[in-house]
């Protein structure tokens, strides 16, 4: 269905095994390229989709200088946003717990900035998600962290998974953009190209 893609060697500069299996679900052959190490601080004044929509530019620029005139890189950055704050992945088991005390028995936002490049051109969106969670119990918090050892996930969890199955109660929006990759705000980005 994207045809017009052919003309370019699609990379995802991610290596979220997550992001890598919801893109090959478009039906796109692509291959993986990352480089280590690159900076994801942003400015602290910034908010909102625009936090993770500067992250994935600056993923984007850090590929620019290596990316063939052929081909069409592909980055994203996904946060949990609750009450003005950014859940990033958490660096141990209390940090996870301190963000599940955060979203236990509320809706927080997940937000996904992508961005688009080629040589010549710049596509940056942000898809924002609402999720709730149910109140959970200090006991499911434990389970799901010794269980699923979330610390690779932003917010401390996967919604794929068994946390997801016992303690969402809703969601408004994109659920492959909690997983990781708004496909079809994507899909729709691409086929513009």
């Amino acid at each position: 269905m994207l045809e017009n893609l052919s003309k370019y060697k699609v990379v995802l500069a991610s290596n979220s095994p997550r992001r890598k299996e919801l893109l090959a679900g478009l039906g796109l052959e692509f291959q993986v390229r990352t480089i280590p190490g690159i900076d994801e601080s942003y400015p602290r004044e910034l908010k909102g989709e625009a936090i993770p929509k500067y992250i994935s530019v600056k993923k984007a620029e850090a590929y620019r200088g290596t990316m063939g005139d052929d081909e069409l890189i592909i980055t994203a950055d996904t946060i949990v946003y609750v009450d003005g704050q950014v859940l990033g992945k958490p660096v141990d088991a209390d940090d996870a717990r301190r963000m599940f005390r955060m979203m236990s028995g509320r809706s927080h936002q997940v937000i996904t900035g992508v961005s688009v490049v080629t040589k010549d051109k710049v596509i940056c969106f942000a898809t924002t998600t609402s999720v709730t969670f149910a109140q959970l119990t200090d006991d499911e918090v434990e389970y799901y962290i010794e269980r699923y050892k979330p610390f690779d996930k932003a917010g401390a969890y996967g919604i794929q998974e068994w946390i997801g199955y016992v303690g969402i109660t809703s969601i408004e929006g994109s659920y492959y953009n909690v997983v990781g990759l708004p496909v079809q705000r994507l899909y729709t980005e691409l086929k513009k190209l």
